[in-house]
């Protein structure tokens, strides 16, 4: 059992803030051996329990729940920064001959290595990945992230159309590739598998009905793609799918759209493609800087609320711009005051950190499991420095709220925040300095 006493935060189920000044975090193994929080509040009101146990005290610092990160791309690491006039020209410039370097197993786990380390600098301590066509990056990246118990949901990407050759996979292989790599991996230690069609007009038909059955046999993976993103972007698959009532029905169409499916962006929808979100527990990930960079849109906060759907927060990379959950929650509370285009709102500070950390786990499937240090919850969390930088901690030391706090965090804070890292049965990852 370990004992911290320091600042806590951690969310109610209703999405607020739960914040102690003077707090004490309990972790400790369960019957399988993997570390959850035993105990969570004021050092006040639980310190008395564990007087016989040794005390890591971290005065100045904030132990909090590490990030989920509901949608990024592990073979855009060097993609990231890319100028381009917007998606589809970025897509064929940068991503496309980038990706294909991806077929070779030793060059998959190097970038694999790196970008889980880039993840844990950030304090992303659960993410939703894209890989590649190639079956070995989704098993350089299983890998790493098996090796450094993280909890990691990926999949192969499914693309047998408009694709250049070297990642155009084949209808047939990439069908039967995918259910080998849900079998060999899906479950096992804190991994998951993810059924990932890039996006609906990269695919054939077939393709997208072979995934559509997969996602019936294996109720329990998940479902990733792109939908809405840009408007060129469905004037095309309005051209390729024009038996469907929208571009996000395509995926409707051939049986993508359930519970633990996460569609990018969902930026131009009407309300009947919010409804069908709700109505079948399909989710949302808001990816704000890499809408901003590609100029795609806005996610409109007002009327996923009003409809009703899930959503959380995710960086995008690489057609976002940072790793680091920071700066995407500053970009989000730029895309939620856009008033011109849609209804625009201000986000609070504690909306914004649910969004990537128990919200996001929630919309994920997984609440009550990662994106919160509530009892029961596994043991990822954060300890970070609220005075990281001068700037930073002279705004900090005025702040006279939580949401104070967290907005001066938000919108000064980057990866020098995050201290340290601790994973669920693995002890600490310490950030570079």
């Amino acid at each position: 059992m370990s004992v911290y006493r320091s600042a806590l935060l951690r969310f109610a189920d209703d999405g607020r803030a739960l914040y102690d000044e003077d707090g004490l975090l309990a972790i400790g193994p369960d019957a399988q051996g993997r570390q959850r929080v035993l105990a969570a509040g004021s050092w006040q009101a639980l310190g008395s329990q564990y007087a016989d146990q040794p005390v890591t005290h971290l005065p100045g610092r904030i132990l909090a729940p590490g990030f989920v990160d509901m949608h990024i791309h592990f073979p855009q690491t060097d993609v990231i920064g890319s100028p381009a006039d917007g998606l589809l020209p970025w897509l064929e410039n940068y991503t496309f001959p980038h990706e294909k370097r991806f077929a070779a197993p030793d060059y998959s786990a190097q970038v694999a290595q790196f970008f889980i380390a880039e993840l844990l600098r950030n304090g992303v301590t659960t993410a939703l990945a894209f890989s590649t066509s190639h079956p070995a990056s989704v098993n350089a990246l299983f890998t790493e992230a098996q090796r450094q118990n993280l909890r990691l949901i990926t999949g192969k990407v499914l693309q047998d159309r408009h694709s250049p050759d070297g990642v155009r996979d084949d209808t047939e292989q990439s069908l039967i590739d995918t259910e080998a790599l849900i079998q060999r991996w899906h479950g096992v230690d804190r991994l998951g598998y993810a059924i990932t069609p890039r996006f609906a007009p990269t695919s054939t038909p077939a393709q997208l009905r072979g995934a559509g059955e997969l996602a019936a046999r294996y109720p329990d993976v998940w479902i990733q793609s792109h939908v809405a993103e840009n408007l060129d972007e469905i004037r095309w698959a309005r051209e390729l799918f024009p038996r469907s009532r929208s571009y996000l029905g395509v995926y409707d169409d051939f049986g993508l759209m359930r519970e633990r499916a996460v569609y990018a962006h969902c930026i131009h929808f009407d309300d009947d493609d919010r409804a069908l979100m709700r109505d079948t527990g399909a989710v949302a990930a808001v990816s704000p800087t890499s809408n901003l960079f590609l100029g795609s849109g806005f996610f409109d906060y007002a009327s996923a609320d009003r409809v009703g759907f899930r959503y959380g927060l995710a960086s995008d990379v690489g057609g976002g711009t940072s790793f680091s959950p920071f700066h995407t929650m500053m970009a989000a509370y730029y895309v939620g005051r856009e008033g011109q285009t849609k209804p625009g709102l201000s986000l609070s500070p504690q909306q914004l950190w649910w969004q990537h950390t128990a919200g996001a786990a929630r919309a994920l499937g997984l609440a009550g499991v990662v994106g919160n240090l509530q009892p029961g919850c596994e043991a990822d969390f954060l300890v970070l420095n609220p005075e990281a930088t001068p700037l930073l901690a002279r705004k900090t030391r005025q702040a006279q709220s939580l949401d104070e706090l967290l907005f001066a965090l938000i919108v000064l804070g980057d990866d020098r925040v995050v201290e340290q890292t601790v994973i669920a049965q693995q002890g600490a990852n310490q950030r570079a300095t």
